[in-house]
């Protein structure tokens, strides 16, 4: 280049030449009028040092923005090593893998929502025994007495806890002999209150020597609540006990089924013969049914339980056994419940990922260097000619310079037949704005 010494070097802006802890050749050149130290040398880090981490908050906010396009190689990649081909038939794989995870977790959640229950045999043991009196001078009770038990437990329960035998019943009520215990005293009544301790039997303690005929009414405690049906509804529907909810979908397929729904009037029910005796109206909204069915429930039929309490000291049959159906939840509920609470399974999928992340991002960053290193391997000259230029335009970007201070810091710059002109038009600007600074400071106009 004219003007430099022979074997002397260029200096370039932003690029360490000289051997390494040495200051660089043409160090010493004068900087760029309007560039200050302080904003070059943040730019020179830019350019030779490798970016900053960012700090923790902004990686955890990157961390939740991530989605499943930033695990996917770029096709630049996957040309350079076709083995990768392998790791997006894994991904293609983990998408269609966690589709069906979601659709299976969000089928889970439906089917908690509804009652979820078995049903199972519970044996119910109804036992008693007897104490005869005592005479004088002997100890013990002098007065007869026979105490009566009602105790039972689950066939074939495979769960862990043992349900009490008191949690399957609402109430139980033991009906005596009228006629040995009197109006007020043959009845003994249990019912469950909130506060209730559930227990595995009960047991009941009366004066007699003589046999005694009971009835046991035992009404079960449904989960959730069941209602027996009016016996012309039920005939109609063909349900006699069942839930609300059940004994609404039912009204509505009768409904649909017998095209009762008012075709214009979506909202309104064309009562049939059926319906005119059940419901005593021509017509009615489906807001109404709710209203209109409440009369119509009542409690379910309580199991009732025939036995006799025997005092014959000779009588060995003194325990029976009954067999009833009750519903009990389905072990399988509480493990997709455990399934759907349990994280541990969520949490090693996150870091595998963040790492998968991690790993992405880095070949991608060295893919750039390699890019970077072999596009200068293969022309030197024209790759720092570029990337000069390319430093050069982001330079001016950061510093509002306007115009090209390339070009304007060579001479030829100002030997193009404008500069007269300018120069001109720059003179006779220096001279006006001179002037009123004098007829300012003068109080006067000049002429």
């Amino acid at each position: 280049r004219p003007g430099m010494p022979p074997g002397s070097r260029m200096p370039m802006a932003g690029l360490q030449v000289g051997p390494p802890g040495a200051p660089p050749y043409g160090a010493a050149s004068p900087m760029r009028p309007g560039l200050p130290q302080s904003m070059m040398d943040p730019f020179r880090k830019r350019l030779l040092t490798p970016q900053a981490q960012p700090p923790l908050a902004t990686q955890r906010r990157g961390v939740k923005r991530r989605k499943m396009a930033d695990k996917v190689l770029p096709q630049r990649i996957r040309e350079l090593v076709p083995e990768s081909q392998a790791y997006m038939d894994l991904l293609a794989f983990e998408r269609k893998l966690d589709q069906t995870i979601a659709r299976k977790r969000m089928e889970i959640q439906e089917a908690i929502k509804k009652p979820l229950t078995q049903k199972r045999k519970l044996r119910i043991y109804i036992s008693n025994t007897f104490t005869p009196a005592k005479e004088e001078g002997e100890g013990g009770e002098r007065v007869a007495s026979w105490e009566l038990r009602v105790e039972g437990k689950l066939l074939e329960d495979p769960s862990k806890q043992k349900r009490k035998f008191s949690s399957f019943f609402k109430s139980l009520v033991i009906e005596l002999d009228k006629e040995l215990y009197g109006p007020d005293n043959h009845l003994v009544e249990w019912h469950r209150l909130p506060t209730t301790q559930e227990t595995d039997g009960f047991q009941v303690k009366r004066p007699g020597d003589v046999n005694v005929k009971c009835t046991l009414l035992l009404m079960l405690d449904h989960q959730p609540p069941q209602y027996k049906l009016d016996p012309r509804l039920a005939r109609l529907l063909g349900v006699h006990t069942q839930t609300r909810a059940s004994i609404m979908q039912a009204l509505w397929l009768y409904i649909k089924h017998n095209k009762l729904q008012d075709s214009h009037e979506k909202e309104y029910i064309n009562c049939n013969r059926y319906f005119r005796q059940i419901f005593n109206c021509i017509r009615m909204r489906f807001s109404e049914i709710p209203v209109k069915l409440a009369g119509l429930l009542q409690h379910p039929d309580p199991i009732i339980i025939n036995h006799t309490i025997s005092v014959d000291p000779n009588d060995q049959k003194k325990t029976a056994c009954y067999d009833i159906d009750v519903e009990v939840d389905d072990p399988l509920k509480a493990q997709m419940s455990n399934f759907l609470a349990s994280t541990t399974n969520q949490q090693e999928i996150a870091s595998l990922d963040a790492k998968i992340h991690e790993t992405i991002e880095s070949i991608n960053q060295l893919k750039t260097q390699r890019d970077f290193m072999l596009s200068f391997s293969n022309n030197p000259q024209d790759f720092i000619q570029e990337w000069i230029k390319s430093q050069r335009r982001d330079l001016k970007i950061i510093t509002d310079v306007i115009g090209n201070p390339e070009e304007e810091r060579r001479a030829e710059f100002y030997q193009q037949p404008w500069a007269q002109e300018a120069v001109g038009r720059h003179i006779f600007a220096k001279v006006q704005q001179r002037r009123q600074e004098l007829e300012q400071v003068l109080g006067i106009r000049l002429t």
